[in-house]
Formats: C-alpha cells, structure tokens, sequence
C-alpha cells in the first residue's frame, strides 16, 4: 500500500460527542490513514471505539492506527504509532508482524528517523511544523528537514504540528507524503466541511 495522503489523527476532547459522524465524514473526503489517539484510562471506551472505527475504515479502506499502544494494536489486527518515550520499534515489529503499519515520532531530528528506520518501521513523522494545540511545547522542526529526510531515508514522510489547508501545500511540495492532521481537519462546525477539509487536503496531492 501507498502510503501518500491525508493522515487523519483522532482527539478525544475535541470530538467529544461528535466522534464517529466527524471520523465517517473525513473517510468520506478520503483518508490514507486513520490513527486512533485517545490518553485516557477508560479501557472499555477504548475498545468500543477501536472497534468502531474498525468498520469504518473496513468500509472506507482506509488505514487504522493505535497511538502509542502495540498491544491493542495487537489486538485488533491494526497498526501502531510509537513516540520517543514508547521503546523500540523492534517488539512491535515482532508482535504485529511484518505487514502491519509501524510509525515513529522522531520530533526534528533525521537521526530518529534513520534509527526507526534500521527498527523496522513503515513511515516517519516529522514535527511540529506550526504551532499545534495538542502539543504547544514540542520542538519545532523546519520544513527542509523533509528533503533532507527524503534523501537519506527511503521511507514516507509524515509531517504533523499545526498543518492546515492554509500552510500544507509548501510542505507537500518539500515532499512530504503524509500530512497528519487533528484540528485542521476535525476543528470543523459540520461533517460536511470536514469533508470537505479532507477532499481540499488531499488536492494538495495531486496537484504535485
């Protein structure tokens, strides 16, 4: 699979009681990957949702991710994203198998990247890129890091931090292939824009 597009990223707060019609809405638009991020402790909810978005993306083929949890990753059959603090990409390669989609946050700096790489992971995750509400302190990271990225590894690049319609273009055009987007894409007043989000990001694509 190739893995070129939208990178559409879960928040829990923000989707509060809009959560399943606003994530169908932006498969609708067209979604490459779909990551679950959910920080709470309410393991029931967390089942029910994977399950949920499971089907969803069964339906739409589409991608799902776990953030930061292998072993429901494990679970259901999905892939996982793993950031600094989450170990090794090598246990999760083995768990999940050599299909499944493994991500690495490696924040700003190409030698993550590369050390994720020789791990065994699909993609890299480059940012934050802007100022971004869900982590307002991480450390940002300029936008040729992606050519740089893209020149010594030979795996897609994603880019998250802040991204939306009005600033992602230049980073497509660096040669980002993923643009994980949160607010961007779901901070929207209905279903039908954040579809209509989801089309206009993907655009960006294929106008490449």
């Amino acid at each position: 699979m190739k893995l070129r597009g939208l990178y559409a990223i879960t928040d829990s707060q923000l989707l509060a009681g809009r959560f399943l019609p606003y994530v169908e809405a932006a498969l609708d638009g067209g979604v490459t990957l779909l990551q679950y991020r959910d920080k709470s402790d309410n393991q029931a909810q967390r089942l029910r949702e994977v399950e949920a978005l499971l089907h969803l993306c069964e339906r739409y083929k589409t991608q799902l991710i776990i953030n930061d949890d292998a072993e429901l990753a494990a679970r259901f059959g999905v892939g996982v994203h793993l950031g600094q603090t989450d170990g090794p990409l090598t246990p999760a390669r083995t768990l999940l198998g050599r299909d499944a989609i493994i991500g690495s946050t490696c924040h700003a700096q190409l030698e993550l990247a590369e050390q994720a790489a020789s791990e065994g992971a699909s993609y890299v995750a480059f940012g934050r890129f802007f100022n971004s509400q869900t982590k307002p302190g991480a450390p940002a990271a300029d936008i040729e890091l992606i050519r740089r990225a893209k020149a010594r590894i030979k795996l897609p690049v994603a880019v998250i931090g802040g991204i939306t319609l009005d600033n992602a273009a230049p980073l497509v055009e660096h040669g980002a292939d993923l643009l994980a987007v949160i607010h961007g894409l779901f901070g929207a007043d209905s279903t039908q824009e954040v579809s209509r989000r989801a089309r206009a990001f993907n655009a960006l694509f294929s106008s490449i």
